[in-house]
């Protein structure tokens, strides 16, 4: 049997005001990352927007784990820990932040290019396939389907571009913890029916998580969290947390 919880209407109706204070989070932490910003401004600024807010810092709330985002530059895929770096023009910046808000958690992520002038139109490119990624895998959030065709959608989105899915993390289920069942894949492993079925009121943190080269990925930074690509080259983040109705999916972290 699988094991997720689900979640009544009134405790999505939570979660949405919680995404929704997210949201605006995430957005204003996207536009402060330009070059001169340091990682550890960016997570400030994101601490005192969730303590405003009412909110605590999701990811504070894992052990060991002392920061309010994940900022991941260019060659980190997640969990990169805020510090003393200084945003480059050109750099790629990934942005990870949860809040926990009325007993609830939300999670989300986007990335973007640190510049005022013209982008790499090759960064370009790898950006928007994230983003298109992200929405086919949530069009498929919907009951009657399986967590596997989320991934599918991931997958194949992002290796028809000609880039690589990451093996070695997951999207989750989330509620009153961040991190709950069922895992989400970003690639279609293990046999179809086997995949847990999706059902209204479930909420899922759709992550995708992909390479410009290698899916394979490494530790880095010596700090026992920072995770980039093996062979340096960049890689790209975006995350929605997504209400499973009988309607269909349901963004929870839009502003």
């Amino acid at each position: 049997m699988d094991r997720f919880t689900i979640k009544m209407a009134e405790e999505v109706k939570i979660m949405a005001q919680g995404g929704k204070i997210l949201a605006g989070i995430r957005d204003r932490i996207a536009g402060a990352a330009k070059p001169g910003m340091t990682t550890v401004q960016l997570d400030k600024l994101a601490e005192d927007s969730i303590v405003k807010a009412g909110g605590k810092a999701s990811f504070k709330m894992v052990p060991g784990y002392h920061h309010a985002t994940c900022i991941n530059v260019n060659d980190v895929v997640v969990h990169g820990v805020p510090g003393s770096y200084k945003i480059k023009v050109g750099d790629k910046v990934g942005i990870d932040v949860g809040l926990f808000y009325r007993g609830f958690h939300t999670d989300t992520s986007t990335t973007v290019v640190a510049t005022n002038e013209a982008t790499n139109p090759n960064t370009i490119k790898f950006l928007e396939v994230g983003k298109k990624a992200l929405l086919e895998a949530i069009l498929q959030a919907r009951p009657g389907k399986r967590i596997a065709d989320i991934s599918r959608a991931m997958q194949e989105t992002v290796e028809g571009a000609g880039y690589s899915a990451v093996r070695a993390l997951t999207g989750h289920g989330i509620g009153r913890h961040l991190h709950e069942e069922p895992a989400i894949p970003c690639f279609v492993m293990g046999k179809y029916n086997h995949s847990p079925k999706i059902v209204p009121g479930m909420v899922l943190a759709i992550e995708v998580m992909y390479n410009e080269g290698t899916f394979e990925v490494v530790y880095k930074n010596g700090d026992g969290w920072t995770i980039g690509t093996a062979d340096g080259k960049m890689s790209g983040l975006f995350e929605e947390t997504v209400a499973v109705t009988r309607a269909g999916p349901v963004i929870l972290t839009r502003t």
